[in-house]
């Protein structure tokens, strides 16, 4: 048989299939075709030497903001996801429902990234920093978010609510309830950004649905997983046992080392690692998806868990699982190679911390549909 790409000689890091070892990954038709110990190179019409590299499935950001141009925070997809690795992300609510007709049109159509998105309960989104989108509630409209919601369900995956005192006022708990409704009525989950919220974090995620997501959530702000003496609150680990995805998020403002050592100290773990990317924390603290998961693997998690919250977990959250998220024969031929650095690396949490970590991952190719990307050509090269 002739593959279209073999990748040959890396540590293959799987964690949907418990693969940690060298193997060879062949991959044809834009599909994983095999995963073998050796594969003949005469195999394949082209070949990358991983020799001393690590393996994973295409990396998953289940929190960034791509929309560009628009919100404040946006930032442009490819240069900032599959350029680093992430073959697959999620834009957590940048736009809402009057705003999302040109972001699939202009963005999410466009990308090389497989860029998907939650609908902002807010019709307007997150437009300027001066104005939350949630002060006036009338605008979680949610006739109009079901109606785009649908009529874009190849993209739109469920609804973002923003909750925090700023963007939320006082309404947080309505504001959820509406986001619950429409994601109810498209079939998607709900993702809730927390911190400083007038509700406390345990009530909001009790109102929660398995599979649903809390981002942000090793925070270090007001109403946050931890109570005044630093134990994990009785609540938060109830609602993660019902199968709330507590997600990192973790932003310019919303990641706390302090919070994350107790709360993993505890055995209180993240059901996912994502970055938040956005246009305040591109240059620090967070940099890239690689990064963040880099502070996880300082903080003692293993490089085998580090990898499933950002491919398995990620895919199963948004309901890709078997397609995303792995290196089964047939799955999606998204592939990330990656370099594990030894040495002295300084890593800052959303406050300033800085700590020194004694490695760091770093990217080294991408591969999605099977081909190499090569961002001087696009991935349809």
């Amino acid at each position: 048989m002739t593959y279209d790409l073999l990748i040959k000689g890396g540590t293959v890091v799987d964690p949907s299939q418990g693969l940690n070892g060298v193997r060879d990954v062949a991959l044809a038709g834009g599909n994983v075709a095999a995963v073998e110990e050796s594969i003949p190179e005469n195999d394949a019409l082209e070949h990358v030497d991983a020799s001393g590299l690590i393996v994973t499935p295409g990396l998953m950001d289940l929190h960034v903001h791509n929309y560009w141009g628009v919100t404040h925070y946006g930032i442009e997809p490819d240069p900032t996801n599959i350029t680093k690795g992430v073959t697959t992300a999620l834009d957590a609510g940048s736009a809402g429902a009057k705003t999302f007709p040109a972001f699939r049109r202009y963005v999410l159509e466009r990308s090389d990234t497989r860029l998907l998105a939650l609908l902002n309960i807010s019709a307007l989104g997150m437009i300027s920093p001066k104005i939350g989108e949630l002060d006036e509630l009338a605008l979680a409209d949610v006739e109009l978010a079901v109606r785009t919601g649908r009529e874009n369900r190849d993209f739109v995956l469920g609804i973002k609510a923003r909750l925090s005192k700023a963007i939320a006022g006082d309404h947080d708990v309505e504001a959820l309830k509406r986001a619950l409704e429409a994601a109810e009525a498209i079939d998607g989950f709900v993702m809730i950004h927390v911190g400083i919220t007038k509700t406390p974090m345990e009530d909001l995620t009790a109102m929660l649905r398995p599979g649903d997501a809390v981002t942000h959530s090793f925070h270090g702000n007001s109403h946050g997983i931890l109570d005044d003496a630093g134990r994990v609150i009785d609540g938060i680990v109830e609602s993660q046992k019902r199968g709330i995805i507590f997600d990192i998020g973790h932003g310019a403002g919303s990641f706390s080392f302090d919070v994350a050592e107790k709360a993993l100290a505890q055995g209180f773990y993240p059901g996912n690692i994502s970055s938040d990317l956005h246009a305040y924390n591109i240059e620090g603290p967070v940099h890239d998806q690689v990064t963040t998961l880099s502070k996880f693997l300082h903080l003692g998690l293993s490089l085998d868990n580090v990898i499933r919250l950002s491919t398995e977990t990620t895919a199963r959250t948004m309901g890709l699982a078997n397609k995303l998220g792995t290196l089964k024969v047939g799955a999606e031929g998204d592939v990330t190679i990656l370099r594990l650095d030894e040495g002295r690396f300084a890593l800052t949490d959303s406050y300033g911390a800085t700590v020194e970590a004694r490695q760091k991952l770093g990217h080294v190719n991408t591969v999605k549909g099977g081909r190499l990307y090569r961002p001087w050509l696009g991935v349809s090269d």
